[in-house]
C-alpha cells in the first residue's frame, strides 16, 4: 500500500512492517500504539523504523493513518472526535432537510 509519511511516499506491505518490527523491544511510554506480532509499540517508535527517518520529521496521525490502512490495531489515538450516535445522526438530518430512514 502506498502511503505518505514526512511528505515522502512509502510502499508498505504489513508482513515488511511486522518483520522490521520483530527483534525490537517496544519502548515504554503513552499516547498512540499499535499492536505489532502480538506487542504493542508506540507509533512514532515503528514510523522511525519503518521510515528510516527521524520521528520529528513526521506525526503520529501521519504512520497510525498508515498502519490502521495495513490492518494493524492502533491505539489512543488523539484528536479523534468519537463515532456519533445514532440520535445525532438522526437529528442532524432532520435539520439538513433529510428524513431519517426506517
Amino acid at each position: 500500500m502506498r502511503c505518505i509519511i514526512a511528505r515522502f511516499a512509502f510502499d508498505l506491505i504489513a508482513s515488511e512492517v511486522e518483520k522490521a518490527m520483530a527483534g525490537i523491544e517496544p519502548e515504554g511510554g503513552r499516547g498512540e500504539s499499535v499492536l505489532i506480532g502480538g506487542r504493542t509499540y508506540p507509533v512514532k517508535q515503528v514510523g522511525e523504523v519503518i521510515t528510516r527517518q527521524d520521528r520529528r520529521d513526521f506525526s503520529a496521525r501521519e504512520v497510525t493513518q498508515a498502519l490502521s490502512r495495513l490492518g494493524f490495531t492502533c491505539n489512543g489515538v488523539a484528536g479523534r472526535a468519537p463515532a456519533a450516535s445514532a440520535s445525532a445522526v438522526k437529528t442532524a438530518s432532520t435539520l439538513l432537510g433529510f428524513p431519517p430512514r426506517g
